[in-house]
């Protein structure tokens, strides 16, 4: 009897199975009922453009792709899938999605061997996002403000001591000067004024591991990523002395590496001497690489269109006959036609070809002309950030260098909401060190507008996208005239 019940209850629990298992189907196919998948592009379409790639790169084939299939489409190289979306339209739920829907998923291991096994993702996303509310607190409007007389001090010393006049890479000075704030503001006066050269050293190797191949195959042991590992494994060795050192002291300093070292996760824990010391490298990093970038970009831009280099430099010296004191956070923030200067150079030369992310749950998108694309799980997701930036439908004119399109009249980059500018990425994956990499580029550029007449010798250069971040190919060389005189604050 005993047997007949338990077999019973079975075929009733099966039964039951089976329904929901139905009605789950025919609730998922009314969901997506109106929708398709969307173009996939594979096998002979793909190899077509290979001679577009050689000959134009990589963004030359995106802009094919999208002029062809719209904002969202699918390629399929090695039987491999991957969606790409373009256009604000698409793109809502791809920024604004929970980690549990739509999150980076393994696309950043090779961030792993580059900043370590105690931060970011090489641990659980509670742990990684209670972590990126430290870099948040780090960098919030209030911490920022007391980084401005810092960064001063460092850009004027540095160019300072530049003679009168000559010929200077602008590339090589922005990093040497952007490691040197960037040592400044977040390591503090041990590590900057003892230790940085070695560190400057370590961090150019630790770059190097931002290459196509390193990124590809993070833990391949190839020659730069054996340099890229024991730069990591020396860097971890100084600065976990840093740390150490002041907690053994009770020394307390006013720098961004204190601050790490005194936050605390949610249920009282400290940071572990691990965790401050990936926190700050993976953060000094950002600050240094990626602006270094953008500094140079925006040289190259500005130097070779004489009508907004001239209303920069007329908005200097406005600044400075109200500002006779010196400049403050204030200051910096009232340099709108240095900003949207940097702002357009971004729109055109964005840091990344496109941001990518993993989707966990099926999603739909609508684009601007009506059509319904299902977005399968399970793959990596892309959006085309330079696809983006340069929609005619957007921006007037993209192909030109305009920064008036961001002035009040125009509003370009809000124009079909938040996500018409994805530079900076957006919603809940926007880039954590916005305000700060538009400070020090604005000061760095305030300084030398003040105080040089420049001249661009070089060609403008083309982009590098064979790293992480798209950087100028060669040289940048400009010629430089001394026309003001430095003062120190």
């Amino acid at each position: 009897m005993e047997f007949l019940s338990t077999w019973c209850w079975c075929g009733a629990v099966a039964l039951v199975s089976i329904i929901i298992v139905i009605l789950s189907t025919q609730i998922s196919r009314a969901r997506y009922q109106g929708t398709q998948l969307p173009p996939l592009v594979s096998g002979a379409a793909l190899l077509a453009l290979i001679p577009t790639l050689v000959k134009n790169g990589m963004p030359a084939v995106f802009n094919h792709l999208y002029a062809k299939y719209g904002s969202v489409f699918m390629v399929s190289p090695f039987g491999l899938k991957m969606t790409f979306l373009a256009g604000p339209e698409v793109t809502t739920h791809f920024f604004q999605g929970l980690d549990s829907e739509i999150s980076h998923g393994d696309l950043f291991e090779f961030t792993v061997p580059m900043f370590g096994l105690a931060i970011a993702y090489a641990v659980d996303s509670a742990t990684r996002n209670e972590q990126k509310r430290f870099h948040l607190e780090a960098l919030r409007p209030s911490r920022l403000a007391g980084h401005v007389p810092k960064m001063l001090q460092e850009v004027e010393g540095h160019f300072g001591k530049w003679g009168e006049e000559g010929v200077i890479d602008l590339k090589l000075e922005f990093e040497r000067v952007l490691m040197l704030i960037a040592s400044r503001c977040f390591l503090g006066k041990e590590v900057r004024e003892n230790m940085f050269d070695e560190i400057t050293t370590l961090f150019t190797e630790l770059g190097n591991g931002m290459s196509l191949g390193s990124i590809l195959f993070p833990y391949l042991p190839t020659p730069a990523n054996r340099r890229r590992d024991r730069a990591r494994i020396r860097l971890t060795e100084i600065l976990s002395e840093v740390v150490e050192s002041r907690k053994r002291s009770g020394r307390v300093e006013e720098d961004t590496l204190q601050g790490l070292i005194d936050s605390k996760y949610k249920d009282g824990r400290s940071t572990s001497v691990q965790e401050v010391v990936g926190l700050i490298i993976s953060l000094l990093f950002a600050g240094k690489y990626t602006s270094s970038v953008a500094s140079t970009w925006t040289g190259a831009c500005l130097l070779s269109h004489p009508t907004f280099l001239a209303a920069a430099i007329e908005e200097q010296e406005q600044i400075a006959k109200k500002y006779k004191d010196g400049l403050d956070y204030s200051a910096v923030m009232e340099m709108e036609t240095l900003h949207n200067c940097i702002k357009e150079t971004l729109r055109m030369h964005p840091p990344a070809l496109a941001l990518a992310r993993k989707a966990h749950t099926h999603f739909t998108v609508q684009t601007r002309e009506g059509k319904q694309y299902e977005i399968e799980p399970d793959h990596p997701i892309a959006t085309l950030v330079l696809v983006n930036n340069n929609l005619p439908y957007i921006y007037k004119e993209p192909q030109v260098y305009d920064p008036r399109r961001f002035g009040p009249e125009r509003k370009e980059d809000i124009a079909l909401g938040k996500l018409s500018y994805m530079s900076f990425g957006g919603g809940r994956h926007v880039c954590t060190g916005e305000a700060y990499a538009y400070m020090q580029i604005k000061l760095i550029w305030s300084h030398l507008l003040k105080n040089f007449e420049l001249q661009l010798i070089s060609p403008f250069p083309e982009t590098d996208w064979g790293n992480y971040v798209a950087k100028p190919k060669g040289n940048l060389f400009v010629r430089y005239k001394r026309t003001g005189s430095v003062q120190s604050i």
